[in-house]
């Protein structure tokens, strides 16, 4: 009987199709509209790491001054202290942690063909690559020996393998960086982020680094910081006051395997500053805290104001769109009230004609759906263009596709329900007076 329908219903919508491509068309751009913003939404929002997320957790300290100022809207910094961060680390309370912060460095190509150019780059701990799990494409991660040694070796980009090398096995091989060798001791594959999740502070939707060193080499080859920096006093003058101020400037990672274990570890965060205020640090009340990667993400804004409110209006204007839809379908309806009199009379139930009409209404969201899903494609490829920065949540997966293909059917569908109804509602015997 669907089949049967099927076939009414498409032999309809040939006999009127300028009609049926208005229709067609309001339902495509609704769709094309609001899913093109619900793209960018649900891509900026989602889970980046779902198999884990829950498990790392983001260390905020409230190093802050007591004044009024920068941290008057009640959160702690984004980012730790050297001196706390070195602190962390060494008690190693967590299952996996990673201190980390922004580095740039120019790079000396031994190929004479390669010109230097600059890099950037991330200081941090070997842990790092077991939380975040980057794929390998050759070699692997330093270990915590190296780190301890203060180790002069680095795992590249695949980009930057293959600027340097020619993208082949380059493991044991050296990068010349500042006047300064690494021996390379792994290659990355292409590791493609929405959201670059681990450093919000400096950009969501930037593209992970071109090269990873060891934080401690980093320090002890004096290398600042290239990331966002804070200082609500004076660090004083050299490298050593520099590391042993109150400016935040490094990014401290944990990974936790349970809710006991972050209570531990938020109880040894709490007495870690107790123990820091008698030396005359942490001068604001206790305010530590260690949100998930989702959370994280809620409270740096990943998903901003301006992008909630425009899934808004995108989706106000696909319902304009169904509300035309609603007055074509009627006005089409209406029109072959003769035949719907007649098919009554021959015996056909209000039910029968109900499915036939709610099937034909399917149909026009079926079509617009399609041609609303090249119009989504075509609307992200020019979000894509005009705002560089949104690169990587910009494109359509698997899931967004039947989204868009089921909200054009339901959308025609619910469209329908009204002038179905009143088609409905056709009395055969007035018809066939006429």
């Amino acid at each position: 009987m669907f089949a049967y329908y099927l076939q009414l219903g498409l032999r309809s919508l040939r006999r009127n199709p300028i009609l049926t491509a208005l229709m067609v068309l309001g339902i495509a751009l609704g769709i094309g509209a609001s899913m093109t913003t619900l793209t960018v939404f649900y891509l900026m929002g989602s889970d980046p790491i779902p198999w884990k997320s829950s498990k790392l957790h983001y260390v905020q300290l409230d190093n802050w001054s007591p004044d009024e100022g920068a941290g008057s809207d009640g959160r702690p910094p984004d980012q730790v202290t050297y001196r706390d961060a070195v602190a962390l680390m060494t008690a190693g309370k967590a299952d996996r942690q990673a201190a980390m912060y922004k580095i740039s460095l120019p790079v000396q190509p031994e190929n004479p063909d390669v010109k230097p150019f600059m890099a950037l780059g991330r200081a941090t701990y070997s842990d790092f690559f077991a939380m975040f799990e980057p794929p390998f494409a050759y070699g692997q991660p330093w270990g915590r020996d190296q780190d301890a040694q203060h180790a002069r070796v680095i795992v590249l980009s695949h980009d930057t393998n293959e600027t340097l090398f020619g993208g082949v096995d380059s493991v044991g091989k050296t990068v010349r960086m500042d006047g300064v060798d690494y021996t390379v001791v792994g290659v990355l594959a292409k590791w493609e982020l929405r959201i670059k999740y681990y450093d919000l502070t400096n950009g969501a939707f930037n593209n992970p680094e071109e090269f990873f060193l060891p934080f401690t080499t980093a320090i002890e080859t004096k290398r600042r910081s290239t990331g966002n920096n804070s200082c609500w006093r004076s660090p004083g003058a050299g490298w050593e006051a520099y590391l042993d101020s109150d400016c935040v400037w490094i990014q401290m990672w944990v990974e936790l395997d349970s809710p006991a274990r972050v209570e531990e570890y938020m109880a040894y965060l709490n007495s870690y500053v107790e123990e820091q205020k008698k030396l005359g640090r942490f001068p604001r009340p206790l305010n530590n805290r260690l949100p998930d990667v989702k959370q994280w993400m809620a409270d740096q804004e990943v998903v901003s104001r301006d992008v909630e409110v425009q899934v808004g209006l995108a989706f106000a204007f696909l319902v304009v769109c169904l509300i035309n839809t609603i007055g074509l379908l009627l006005a089409k309806f209406t029109r072959r009230a003769g035949e719907i009199g007649l098919r009554r009379a021959l015996g056909a139930s209000r039910r029968q004609v109900f499915m036939q009409f709610l099937i034909e209404s399917g149909v026009v969201g079926l079509s617009g759906g399609l041609i609303g899903l090249v119009l989504t494609g075509l609307g992200l490829v020019a979000v894509r263009s005009l705002y560089r920065q949104y690169a990587n949540v910009t494109h359509l997966d698997w899931a967004m596709v039947m989204t868009t293909i089921a909200l054009a059917i339901l959308a025609a569908i619910l469209a329908g329900l009204y002038p179905t109804w009143r088609a409905c509602r056709v009395q055969p015997a007035a018809q066939l007076k006429m």
